[in-house]
C-alpha cells in the first residue's frame, strides 16, 4: 500500500508492477478520480478532503492496510513519510515498513537534534541558533525544524525583521508540520544547494550513489534538479564521504538523502537530511540507470544491496518541477480544471530511462484541488551532454499543452535557456539576480497574432457548426461592409480587439488589432501605440504583411512576411487557449453580445485563489498606506499576504478570520483617499 497520492504513488505503482507486486492506493473524496486510484489493483476511500482528515490520519490508513490485505506500507514523500510514529505504528500493526528505522526518522526530523549528532560524526555544520536574541550574524535564515520544501522559511538581513519572521515562520511550520519549532542559521549568499543519494541495506552497507544540484529555488523550493552536480573531483569525494558517515551515524536502512549547502570557495556545510524518496530522484536513476524504488523495496524485504559500492555514472540528466502556479499573481498556487496535458516526445513514464521521461499525478480531465501541493509534475531529460540535455526539456516544456490551469512552464524554459545557466553560474540566489526569466515567452509583440489565430478558429467552428451555408466564409457580403470584431481579456488582464474581414475565398482582406494592455503585469510591455487603420480610425493597428493560409477550429496557419506560423487552438466555452511555434497563451473571448452586469466596487481586492483567511491585521475605517499588509490567505499549504494596493481607508472586510473563500472572492475594499476627502 502505498500511503500517499499523485505522482509519487504512480511512481512506485510501477516499479512494483514490473516486479509483479500487488497494489493499493488510499485516497482522499476529492482525489476519488485522480490517476494514481485507477492504476492500483485495489483503492480504499479516507473520507474527507483536507491532509488533516485523510493522508495524515494514521488510523484510517492502518485500518486500510488491514482491510485490504496489504502486507506492506510505502510512504511516498511529504503526509507521513518522515514521521517516525507512523513508521512505529506499521511496525507495531505487523506490516514492513519500505523506509528507514523509526529511530533514524525521529534522529534526523529533529533538524537542531541533527545538527548536534551529525557534528560529533565530523559533518561540517553552519553557525545556528534557537532563540532571536542569541543572533549574532547577518543575515540568516529561520527554518522550521520538522519540516522540509522550503516552508517556514524566511531570509533576514537585520534584526529589524527577526521577530516577525519567527512568528511567520512558526506559523507556517505549525500548519504543514503540526509543529512550530523552528530555528536559525547563518545565510550563505551565492550558496549551492548540493545533496548526496544514500542507500543503506540491512546487513550495514550504506553507499552514495552520487550527487544533485538542486541550486535554483523559488521561495527555498527546488523548481530544476540535475545529476551529476558540477563539483572538483576531491570535493564530491569529500561530500560523499560525509553523507555516508551521517547514514551510518543512524544505522540508516533505504534511500535517504543528504543536503548541503556549497560555498564559492569550495566548503560545505550540511542543511538537513531527508529520511525518505526525494521528488528529483529520477535524475539519478537517469545517470545511473537505477530504479532507487526497486533498491526500496529489495531492502525492505531484507536483502543486501545489489550495487557496487561506486556505480558509474553516464551522461547528465536535469529534471523541472511543473507546477500549477499564476505568474500574474507572483506564482502563487492555482487551482482548476487541467482541460488538457500533453508533452511531445516523451519515451517513458515513472522509470529510469536515457531520454524524455515524464512523471505525472495529472492527465486530460485531472482537477487540481486547493487542498494539496501545486505540483503537476516531473519532466526528466537525460542526454549525452547537459547542454543537450538543457535544450531537448525546454524544447519538450515550450511545446507542451497545458490548457487550463496556469503553469510556471515559461519560467522554466526561460531558466533552462539562459546563458547563466547554460554557463552553470546556479546558485540559490539565481532567480533574485536573473528577473528576466521571469517574462513570459510570448512577447507582447505576437500577442495580435495569437489573438487572430483565437478568432478565426472560433468563427471557423462557428461556421462548421452552422446548419445553413456552412460553406461561406464567416461575415461575407456581396458588397464590402464593417469588419468582423473579436475582443478577448489576456492573461495579464489587458483587452486586445481584433477586426478582421475574409473574402469570398476566405482570404483575409482586412485586419487590424488595438490592444489596451495597462492591467498588464509587471513584465507586460505596455499598450499596443494607436496608428489609424484603413478607415483613418485611431486606436487600431493594421497588419498589412499577415495573410491566412489555413483557419479550422483547431488548427489556424498564417503567413507572416513571408514565414507561414501555425497556431494550435482549443476552445473550452469563452477560454481559448492558442499553443503557437514556441509560447502559448490563454485567451478569454468577450460575448458577441453582452448582457449587463453588476460591476465590483472601487478598490476591491480578490482573492487569488481558493483558501482560508487565517488573519485580519487592519478594521473598518483604519486608514493605510500601499503595501500595508491587510490579511493573510492560506491556500495549498502556503500563506499568501494580502498587500494595500494604494493609500487609502478601508471600508468593507467581508470575510472574518477562518473564512473560506473562492477565487475571485472580495477580501477587502480600500477607497483611495482622494475619493474619501
Amino acid at each position: 500500500m502505498v500511503a500517499n497520492r499523485g505522482e509519487i504513488a504512480r511512481r512506485i505503482f510501477a516499479t512494483c508492477r514490473a516486479l509483479g507486486i500487488e497494489t493499493v492506493a488510499v485516497h482522499s473524496d476529492a482525489d476519488a478520480d485522480a490517476p494514481f486510484v485507477g492504476e492500483a489493483d485495489q483503492a480504499v476511500r479516507l473520507p474527507g478532503n483536507t491532509s488533516a482528515e485523510t493522508y495524515l490520519r494514521i488510523d484510517l490508513i492502518l485500518d486500510a492496510a488491514r482491510r485490504c490485505g496489504a502486507d506492506a506500507v510505502h510512504p511516498g514523500y511529504g503526509f507521513l513519510a518522515e514521521n517516525a510514529d507512523f513508521a512505529t505504528a506499521v511496525a507495531d500493526a505487523g506490516l514492513t515498513w519500505v523506509g528507514p528505522p523509526a529511530k533514524a526518522i525521529a534522529a534526523m526530523g529533529d533538524k537542531l537534534a541533527a545538527k548536534t549528532l551529525l557534528a560529533e560524526a565530523g559533518v561540517p555544520m553552519l553557525p545556528s541558533w534557537t532563540e532571536a536574541d542569541q543572533v549574532t550574524d547577518f543575515p540568516v535564515l529561520v527554518k522550521a525544524s520538522a519540516g522540509g520544501g522550503g516552508r517556514g522559511m524566511r531570509i533576514v538581513r537585520d534584526r529589524a525583521g527577526l521577530a516577525e519572521a519567527v512568528a511567520g515562520a512558526r506559523r507556517e511550520a505549525a500548519s504543514a508540520f503540526g509543529d512550530g519549532t523552528v530555528f536559525i542559521e547563518r545565510y550563505v549568499e551565492r550558496g549551492r544547494h548540493v545533496e548526496v543519494q544514500i542507500v543503506g541495506d540491512r546487513h550495514g552497507t550504506v553507499l552514495a550513489l552520487g550527487e544533485r544540484d538542486c541550486s535554483i529555488q523559488r521561495r527555498h523550493q527546488k523548481i530544476v534538479e540535475e545529476a551529476p552536480a558540477l563539483l572538483a573531483t576531491e570535493v564530491r569525494a569529500r561530500l560523499h564521504q560525509a553523507a555516508v558517515a551521517a547514514g551510518q551515524a543512524v544505522d540508516y536502512v533505504g534511500a535517504g538523502t543528504v543536503e548541503f549547502l556549497l560555498t564559492e570557495e569550495g566548503d560545505f556545510f550540511f542543511l538537513e537530511m531527508n529520511t525518505r524518496l526525494q521528488v528529483e530522484h529520477p535524475v539519478t536513476e537517469a545517470v545511473t540507470g537505477l530504479d532507487l524504488v526497486r533498491l526500496q523495496l529489495l531492502v525492505a524485504e531484507g536483502q543486501p544491496l545489489p550495487v557496487p559500492a561506486t556505480p558509474p555514472v553516464r551522461g547528465h540528466a536535469i529534471e523541472v518541477r511543473l507546477c500549477a502556479e499564476d505568474p500574474a499573481q507572483g506564482y502563487r498556487p492555482a487551482a482548476g480544471t487541467l482541460h488538457r496535458f500533453s508533452v511531445p516526445g516523451v519515451a517513458a513514464e515513472f522509470t529510469p530511462h536515457q531520454g524524455l521521461r515524464l512523471d505525472s499525478g495529472v492527465v486530460d480531465g485531472s482537477v487540481v484541488s486547493v487542498h494539496y501541493d501545486s505540483m503537476l509534475a516531473k519532466l526528466i531529460a537525460w542526454a549525452p551532454t547537459r547542454a543537450e540535455a538543457a535544450r531537448a526539456l525546454a524544447g519538450a516544456l515550450a511545446r507542451a499543452e497545458l490548457h487550463g490551469v496556469t503553469t510556471n512552464r515559461d519560467l522554466l524554459v526561460r531558466v533552462l535557456r539562459s546563458p547563466e545557466f547554460g554557463a552553470t553560474q546556479v546558485d540559490t540566489g539565481f532567480l533574485d539576480r536573473h528577473p528576466e526569466v521571469l517574462a513570459p515567452l510570448l512577447p507582447p509583440a505576437e500577442l495580435p497574432l495569437v489573438a487572430l489565430a483565437a478568432a478565426l478558429a472560433s468563427a471557423a467552428a462557428r461556421r462548421a457548426a452552422a446548419p445553413v451555408l456552412a460553406g461561406l466564409p464567416s461575415g461575407w457580403r456581396n458588397v464590402p461592409a464593417v469588419p468582423q470584431v473579436t475582443r478577448f481579456t489576456s492573461g495579464d488582464g489587458g483587452e486586445i480587439e481584433v477586426r478582421y474581414r475574409l473574402d469570398r475565398a476566405g482570404r483575409l482582406a482586412h485586419l487590424s488589432t488595438s490592444a489596451d494592455s495597462t492591467a498588464a503585469s509587471p513584465h507586460h510591455a505596455g499598450p499596443t501605440p494607436a496608428t489609424p487603420n484603413e478607415s483613418g480610425e485611431a486606436g487600431a493597428e493594421p497588419h498589412e504583411a499577415v495573410t491566412l493560409v489555413e483557419a479550422g477550429p483547431e488548427r489556424v496557419v498564417l503567413d507572416v512576411a513571408g514565414v507561414r506560423r501555425a497556431y494550435r487552438v482549443h476552445r473550452i466555452g469563452s477560454e481559448v487557449f492558442v499553443d503557437g511555434p514556441d509560447s502559448a497563451a490563454r485567451l478569454v473571448e468577450s460575448p458577441r453580445f453582452p448582457l449587463p452586469g453588476a460591476a465590483l466596487a472601487a478598490g476591491s481586492l480578490l482573492a487569488p485563489l481558493p483558501g482560508a483567511v487565517t488573519r485580519v491585521h487592519v478594521e473598518v475605517g483604519q486608514r493605510v498606506a500601499a503595501g500595508d499588509l491587510l490579511l493573510t490567505l492560506e491556500a495549498m499549504k502556503l500563506e499568501h499576504p494580502v498587500f494595500a494596493p494604494t493609500d487609502g481607508v478601508v471600508t468593507e472586510l467581508p470575510v472574518p478570520p477562518g473564512g473560506q473563500v473562492d477565487t475571485g472572492a472580495v477580501l477587502a475594499v480600500v477607497n483611495p483617499l482622494e475619493e474619501t476627502s
